[in-house]
């Protein structure tokens, strides 16, 4: 099974060599989910799976990847709300409106200069973040605070050179907002990125990432994962934003994965997260001058290409920050409670 998170990660490092042509390769997921707030309303603000008490759509993500000798693209376009207006800045964000059919995840062109030094450019899922928009490439099916505050795409070209087989480093210079593919015109590629990944030993991986401009602010975040034994694996994400020109706005979090593999079919996952909104920063999902701590309980069971992902989920906040009962108007309580099963399907 060709995964998504397999187009995903050439945005984020390595270098390599396309000594031959190969086959127009396509790969994609669909997915369906049901899930249920004890509040009987939806409560907790994070990305994707919003609806309350309904069997809904995620999206439908088709991929399409080429190489012809050093060169190759990548182009991936995605149908349905967790592809398009949940997540993306496109037109209005309404789904009731027409225009509002699909949208670009991915559509970038590489050209390795090098078997050590290629380059890329064009609409990239962005090399920040542990998690990703495909729910193919996620252990949960729920989104953390600091995925649905931080960036989804960038826009612009990034050269990747691996200074050895353990470490490699990206440099760029991207549009000057996120989830946009176009830049204010004044502005330019006016946000400069960059990454260190490092592979000291079998089994771990970590990512230290950077970006900074005049509209996107400046985000510092670290990724990182420990494949631990063969079944347990430990997955790490810190990360912190301040919005342009004013340092006291924005968020901090961390976030912790530890999963095991109970067989071949069947693994169990928690994701453990804290999340604080900066002085008078409101983010999406949270209130200003508040943190959260979120507990995400999943499985994944396996069936051919289809996992079932089912999943619960706690978060706490420091002050009110959830609606008690559907019949709330105001925020009047400090945690919420949902329980979802999704079903994705790969290919």
């Amino acid at each position: 099974m060709k995964k998504v998170i397999f187009i995903l990660a050439l945005a984020l490092t390595g270098s390599m060599t396309f000594a031959q042509d190969t086959p127009l390769e396509i790969s994609g997921s669909a997915d369906v989910y049901y899930k249920y707030d004890f509040a009987k309303t939806s409560n907790i603000g994070t990305s994707f799976a919003s609806d309350q008490n309904s069997v809904s759509l995620g999206m439908i993500d088709i991929a399409l990847k080429k190489t012809t000798g050093k060169t190759s693209f990548v182009g991936e376009v995605a149908f349905g709300p967790r592809g398009q207006y949940q997540s993306i800045l496109n037109g209005d964000m309404n789904p009731s409106n027409e225009s509002n059919s699909f949208h670009i995840q991915n559509l970038y062109v590489t050209y390795a200069a090098t078997d050590k030094l290629s380059f890329t450019a064009g609409y990239m899922g962005t090399f920040i973040g542990y998690e990703v928009i495909s729910p193919l490439a996620n252990f949960h099916y729920s989104t953390s605070y600091l995925f649905t505050n931080g960036p989804f795409q960038n826009a612009g070209i990034k050269a990747n050179y691996a200074i050895s087989d353990k470490v490699g480093l990206m440099v760029g210079g991207f549009n000057s907002s996120w989830n946009f593919y176009s830049s204010d015109p004044m502005k330019g590629l006016n946000a400069i990125g960059a990454q260190l990944s490092l592979t000291p030993t079998e089994g771990v991986s970590a990512y230290l990432n950077f970006m900074d401009g005049s509209e996107s602010g400046t985000i510092v975040d670290l990724t990182a994962t420990f494949q631990l034994s063969e079944k347990f694996k430990l997955g790490l994400n810190a990360a912190d934003w301040s919005a342009p020109g004013d340092s006291d706005f924005g968020y901090t979090g961390v976030a912790l994965y530890p999963s095991v593999a109970v067989n071949d079919n069947f693994g169990l996952g928690l994701r453990a997260e804290y999340f604080k909104a900066k002085e008078n920063s409101a983010m999406f999902g949270l209130t200003a001058d508040n943190s959260v701590t979120a507990f995400t309980l999943s499985a994944n069971y396996k069936v051919g290409g289809l996992t079932i992902i089912p999943e619960f989920r706690l978060d706490s906040a420091k002050d009110d920050n959830f609606y008690d009962s559907v019949d709330s108007l105001t925020f009047d309580t400090k945690s919420a409670t949902q329980a979802s099963i999704a079903l994705v399907y790969g290919f």
